[in-house]
């Protein structure tokens, strides 16, 4: 199945102050989730932040942050974002058929949501490399289990040219620059 930018929209699954640290790979999982953000920015895909509990882990991470502040945030205490009534509301209003999936924990918040997106009718891509947990296996685990399940996994590399589609494309430079 071909991931076309006019359909797909993007679900952030709370990358959260005081949880991210705590996970494994942060460093390279920040800098693949900025670039994933920029890239997804640079093509205008629709984004979706959720936060869960946020008195307890607090926000999303500073430097992902200022580069999603401009849209719409949920907070959650459902793990599943797609269980949580106005993140529903939101992605069904938004009239997209892929939901592009990011975000911690992947065993537990990620790996509920794409369950619930799956079953809500939607196409999901997971980008395995802006996804972890606490412990590298939680992250296998659910990664295999969601390939499993029909989730289409990908990486942002892969993912930000599939969207762009062409060299030609006006945003090709732009991504180009961004993935080096």
């Amino acid at each position: 199945m071909r991931i076309n930018v006019e359909d797909a929209l993007f679900c952030l699954v709370d990358v959260q102050e005081r949880l991210y640290p705590h996970v494994t790979n942060k460093d390279e999982i920040e800098k693949n989730l900025i670039t994933l953000v920029k890239g997804l920015k640079v093509l205008s895909v629709p984004f979706i932040v959720n936060e869960q509990y946020k008195k307890g882990i607090g926000e999303t991470i500073p430097s992902l942050r200022e580069l999603v502040d401009e849209y719409p945030h949920f907070e959650k205490t459902t793990f599943s974002c797609y269980k949580n009534e106005s993140t529903i509301e939101a992605i069904n209003t938004m009239n997209k058929k892929v939901v592009i999936v990011a975000g911690i924990e992947t065993h537990i918040c990620v790996l509920q949501t794409c369950i619930d997106l799956l079953e809500g009718g939607f196409e999901v891509v997971l980008v395995t490399d802006c996804c972890t947990s606490r412990k590298q296996n939680d992250t296998d685990v659910a990664i295999t289990r969601l390939t499993q399940a029909g989730v289409i996994p990908t990486t942002y590399e892969s993912l930000l040219f599939e969207l762009t589609l062409n060299a030609k494309n006006p945003c090709f430079k732009e991504i180009s620059s961004l993935v080096k």
